[in-house]
């Protein structure tokens, strides 16, 4: 959410009355409003990827082990640390320099080849190396009650790798929001939520009360669901997820089932999308599977612009250990569909403070 009693709140520079995402919401909202030209994320669940979609900036999580992190959360396998750009060569450009060997996190990976880094003079080319790439567009996850715009928007973003000679086709998972919210919260139970619950003991006034509800959710899954529990639930998404993506280079599909959430909401009852109640705002981000499934590279890009006048993103996910394949999908995605020259108009986020 990007607000809190300790900081305020953090406001989208494209449209004040939404929030920039979260947890990396400052980040995003840095990058949009000219503030930085690049930024680091963190990304459990999606708190690099979904303050890149409403901000629309590129916001990367790597594979795990990728990036090296900080101990001891570096050894949960659902984290990552990360880059957040404007654009995806300089994404790549920061990758290169934050994944690599650490000698603080021994499970991070040596070898790293290094991404190739698209220039702007190379459109064309970025444009051209799809072709021939399958692409798997899976635009529900299961049944995440994706919003009009959005929908609208990661449509038009296969249209254009479709016609730059990507071979795109539309597939089926069979998640539910409900379940992958069940099986994540039990990972959270016993690792994040008593990790959160920790840290803020000595300082509960400033904690907002989503996170005291989250911590709150950890703990029932927990005590609901043993982790052995929990890691059959994974193994089972994962598997589907690898059945899905066989015979396919990436699926793409959106970072948020929802346009944006309001600046100062807590959804502290849930989340109301398309007529659909949602039990926890969390139902909403598609971006949880994929860090249960947390060896899958996945780049976030720009996809187009809400109804309520913030960006909507579009994930692009490869197979494990795969960055090459996302970068390379996500540079033909900025020739195809520039988004460098769209800019907010920040003179609403000076008015509003």
């Amino acid at each position: 959410m990007t607000h809190s009693p300790l900081w305020g709140v953090t406001r989208n520079p494209w449209n004040p009355k939404y929030s920039p995402g979260g947890s990396s919401g400052g980040s995003g909202a840095a990058l949009a409003a000219g503030l930085a030209p690049l930024a680091t994320a963190s990304d459990i669940a999606g708190s690099t990827r979904l303050p890149a979609s409403f901000t629309g900036t590129v916001g990367y999580k790597a594979p795990y082990g990728r990036i090296p992190g900080l101990a001891p959360l570096a050894a949960d396998h659902y984290r990552g640390d990360g880059p957040m750009a404007r654009t995806v060569a300089d994404a790549a450009l920061l990758t290169n320099v934050m994944a690599g060997r650490h000698p603080g996190d021994h499970a991070s990976l040596d070898h790293w080849p290094g991404l190739a880094v698209p220039g702007a003079p190379q459109g064309a080319l970025a444009a051209e190396s799809v072709a021939g790439l399958r692409i798997a567009l899976c635009m529900r996850l299961g049944d995440y009650p994706v919003a009009a715009d959005v929908e609208a928007n990661t449509r038009a973003v296969a249209e254009v790798l479709r016609a730059a000679g990507a071979v795109v086709e539309e597939i089926e998972l069979p998640w539910t929001s409900r379940k992958i919210s069940q099986t994540m919260f039990t990972h959270f139970g016993y690792i994040l939520g008593p990790t959160m619950e920790q840290a803020t003991a000595a300082s509960p006034g400033t904690v907002a009360d989503y996170t005291r509800q989250f911590m709150a959710d950890a703990r029932r899954a927990a005590a609901a669901n043993s982790y052995l529990d929990g890691l059959q639930a994974e193994a089972r998404i994962q598997a589907q997820l690898a059945e899905a993506m066989a015979g396919y280079d990436a699926i793409l599909c959106p970072v948020s089932a929802v346009a944006g959430l309001a600046a100062d909401g807590t959804y502290l009852d849930g989340l109301e999308t398309g007529g659909v109640q949602l039990e926890h705002y969390w139902q909403g981000h598609m971006t949880a599977p994929f860090n249960i499934a947390n060896r899958c590279p996945v780049l976030a890009v720009p996809s187009g612009m809400a109804d309520c006048g913030i960006p909507t993103g579009l994930q692009i996910v490869g197979h494990p250990f795969d960055d090459a394949t996302v970068f390379t999908v996500g540079a033909a995605v900025e020739a195809l569909r520039p988004w460098a020259d769209r800019t907010p108009d920040l003179l609403p986020v000076r008015a509003a403070g």
